[in-house]
């Protein structure tokens, strides 16, 4: 068979003669097939071994203490490690079957040719201890492989279908996740493993985002539960190095819950993870005599976490009605609390009593207010009809603001930001708040319509990103026109919102410079400036912007559909029936600049942002671009 076989895999460095005392064993030499495939196959165990030649030679203990200078334990360790590197690099080059079992063949016979030629000569106690270090490092690079082989499925899923959009790329993802808690499975009980469960939870936490961003949090939740369990239950990783991964692992199953509309588990949750911490503490504090900084920050960083996982729902619930008897509540007057020093509000005191900086207290903000299931541009109040639900996101704004102006603003009244980011500072109890957490509440502002908030903070935001020259503040201040560009058309009636604006804000001023738009287009068109304006502003930021200053795919997205309404609109205006022809050509005259502009912008933006899955929905867009660049005769029509 060995002749017939066309593996390519070579032989390991390992030499099948015995060493000769007392002089040093020789080098290793190559094994041939010959010799392997002759070789006799008998029992593991020391003592079954038929008496030969090995026995005749000396000990281990004759070449001097059992240490690694010995020669003969030297050289069993250098054959046994040349093996098994040999296995690591020639593995993958075995594609056929009888490659595979060519190569199994080989290394299975060469390991038993270490383990018959050391055995009678090792001491029983040493013999046995390197039999099951060699199995674990069988089974560590079983581990690998199958670790490897789930990574590389995954990674083909996502170049398939990036957004996950089709079924089969959510079913294989889910295989995916319970093959590595499979494997995770196997290892726990193993301490030395610890590394195989600690990967696990890594790779299991990357899939699981990407579900939860495209909306599966509820499948995803059990796999964040199985992560973190692992990690309380594997001695070696409760060590306070991974308390900090410990905790992303709980907020991410709080986020699930919350996404699932389940907060009561999620602050459940929140709360059994925060006693866990504690606990952790406790024991490092009878362990050591006192804690060292480094120590300190973690537990503040895992402890702030799980404190604003409980604040999400707890600043609601202490204000909702008790239906079990009535009671009279007087509320608060936004308007006059917000002359009133801090704290005003129930939801301030809040804030003041768990959290001990601005940063904190504002990521407790921006979590709070946050609601995955819903897009920036499904504008609107909170989707209740508690007027104390309300006033809680009245008064979360409000503190926000109020947070802005006390850590960020100078004595020039414009706002400024340090470089560092949001738990940075919270990790070092800075009174300060990062310009990417200000982004998003000011997104969050123009979500639940707080106009005036908006528009005075949107403008200086976007006046301090125009002066950084990283992509990140780029992206933002293309996020920031998009949605100033888009405000005039969504808040058609001009409303203010509760909150005020900042004081040194002037109605009316500009932050962002407005392309011309000929008065003739908007008179005959009967558009607004603003749709113009803001076609051309999208047109901008997508298509004159790098690959990493892109603007969020929602916002475009959102905004092409926007925009595609009214295209929709003005094609109602130029089709007419065969009796209406004679208005067709006026109709054609006066719209057809509009909707070919339009139209136009729309498509070079959609081949240019969208993937595959929104290039589909975009097809009559594509039709109706090329047909209205068409420069046709016009004829009487058929129908």
């Amino acid at each position: 068979m060995a002749a017939q076989g066309t593996c390519s895999v070579s032989s390991p460095n390992v030499s099948p003669t015995s060493v000769s005392p007392p002089t040093p064993p020789p080098p290793s030499t190559g094994i041939s097939k010959s010799t392997l495939v002759d070789s006799k196959a008998s029992s593991l165990s020391p003592q079954s071994r038929s008496a030969g030649h090995e026995d005749l030679l000396p000990l281990a203990v004759f070449y001097g203490p059992l240490d690694a200078k010995n020669p003969l334990l030297a050289s069993c360790e250098k054959e046994i490690q040349e093996l098994l590197d040999f296995m690591k690099r020639k593995k993958a080059l075995a594609t056929t079957e009888e490659q595979k079992y060519e190569f199994h063949r080989l290394c299975a016979t060469s390991l038993f040719n270490i383990w018959t030629k050391y055995a009678p000569r090792l001491p029983a106690a040493y013999y046995n201890e390197k039999l099951l270090k060699v199995g674990d490092s069988l089974c560590e690079m079983k581990f690998h492989a199958l670790n490897g082989k789930n990574i590389c499925n995954y990674q083909l899923v996502c170049d398939s279908d990036v957004n996950l959009q089709n079924k089969e790329s959510v079913t294989h993802c889910l295989q995916i996740l319970s093959s590595f808690r499979l494997i995770m499975q196997v290892a726990l009980p193993q301490e030395h493993l610890c590394w195989i469960i600690f990967n696990g939870t890594i790779y299991i936490y990357t899939i699981c985002r990407k579900l939860m961003i495209r909306g599966h949090s509820s499948k995803a939740l059990e796999y964040l539960l199985w992560a973190s369990i692992c990690m309380e239950s594997s001695v070696p990783l409760l060590s306070i190095r991974y308390l900090t991964w410990r905790a992303t692992l709980y907020t991410a199953v709080c986020q699930c819950y919350y996404d699932c509309q389940a907060g009561v588990h999620g602050e459940a949750f929140a709360r059994r993870a925060l006693a866990k911490i504690d606990e952790l503490r406790q024991l490092e504090l009878m362990s050591s005599s006192q804690p060292q900084e480094e120590s300190r920050e973690y537990y503040r960083e895992a402890t702030i976490k799980m404190a604003v996982m409980i604040f999400k729902r707890g600043v609601f619930e202490s204000r909702r009605k008790n239906k079990s008897f009535f009671r009279p509540k007087i509320r608060v007057n936004i308007k006059e609390a917000q002359t009133m020093p801090w704290p005003r509000t129930a939801t301030e005191k809040l804030l003041e009593e768990l959290f001990d900086s601005t940063a904190s207290r504002f990521l407790a903000v921006l979590e709070a207010l946050s609601d995955s299931n819903r897009r920036i541009l499904q504008t609107g109040p909170v989707f209740t009809d508690e007027v104390e639900v309300r006033d809680v996101v009245s008064e979360l704004f409000m503190a926000g603001k109020e947070l802005l102006i006390m850590s960020n603003i100078g004595a020039d009244g414009i706002l400024d930001f340090p470089k560092a980011h949001l738990l940075e500072l919270i990790i070092k109890k800075k009174n300060l708040i990062s310009v990417n957490a200000a982004v998003k509440f000011i997104k969050l502002a123009f979500m639940y319509e707080e106009w005036s908030l908006f528009e005075s903070a949107a403008g200086q935001l976007i006046d301090f990103l125009q002066r950084q020259d990283d992509p990140a503040s780029k992206k933002a201040e293309k996020n920031l026109i998009l949605l100033v560009a888009i405000e005039p058309l969504i808040n058609v009636k001009r409303n203010k919102g509760l909150i005020f604006p900042f004081d040194n804000y002037k109605e009316g001023q500009v932050y962002v410079k407005k392309i011309a738009v000929h008065d003739t287009y908007v008179k005959s068109c009967g558009y607004s400036e603003d749709i113009f304006h803001l076609a051309t502003t999208l047109y901008s930021c997508v298509c004159d912007s790098p690959q990493n200053a892109q603007p969020d795919k929602e916002i475009v997205v959102d905004m092409i559909m926007f925009l595609w309404q009214k295209c929709k609109l003005g094609m109602q205006r130029v089709t007419v029936s065969k009796n209406d022809y004679s208005k067709f050509t006026q109709k054609i005259s006066t719209n057809k600049v509009f909707l070919f502009v339009s139209l136009h912008m729309l498509f070079v933006i959609a081949n240019f942002i969208c993937d595959a899955h929104f290039k589909s929905k975009f097809s009559l867009l594509t039709h109706l671009h090329n047909y209205y660049s068409l420069n046709v005769v016009m004829r009487e029509p058929f129908l």
